[in-house]
């Protein structure tokens, strides 16, 4: 199956939005009913994760926690653009997820959600989709 790429608009500098919907649509549309999912951000500011979608204060606890965590404006901080605590953020999350695939669907638990995580918007954001099927 051919890679997909996918575009999201991020409307705040941290930020989890919920793309569960968006990758079982591509599944549907492409009928696959068995495999790996693998979602990938090329973004070094930016991330993939599994989390609660059922309370919205979930992925608001977890950006106000890796705010404080990891503050926006530290003295130490080198990189010229400004956006370390940025780096950092999307190396502690991860680029990309593998998934299962069953019966056409992502198999998450009952309360999970994929989310694309922004750490340094607002910005215009990509993430790729590949689905490896089962024979």
């Amino acid at each position: 199956m051919q890679t997909a790429k996918k575009n999201v608009q991020t409307s705040k500098r941290t930020e989890f939005i919920d793309i569960t919907r968006e990758l079982n649509a591509y599944l549907r549309k492409n009928n696959c009913k068995s495999g790996i999912m693998t979602v990938f951000t090329p973004h070094t500011t930016a991330a993939i994760t599994i989390n609660e979608n059922a309370d919205p204060d979930v992925p608001r606890d977890l950006s106000r926690k890796i705010n404080e965590m990891i503050p926006k404006d530290e003295h130490y901080y080198r990189h010229y653009e400004g956006n370390s605590d940025s780096h950092m953020k999307s190396s502690l999350f991860s680029p990309s997820l593998n998934l299962i695939v069953e019966d056409g669907k992502l198999i998450l638990g009952i309360w999970q959600a994929v989310f694309f995580c922004e750490f340094d918007g607002p910005r215009n954001r990509n993430y790729f989709i590949k689905v490896m099927e089962d024979a």
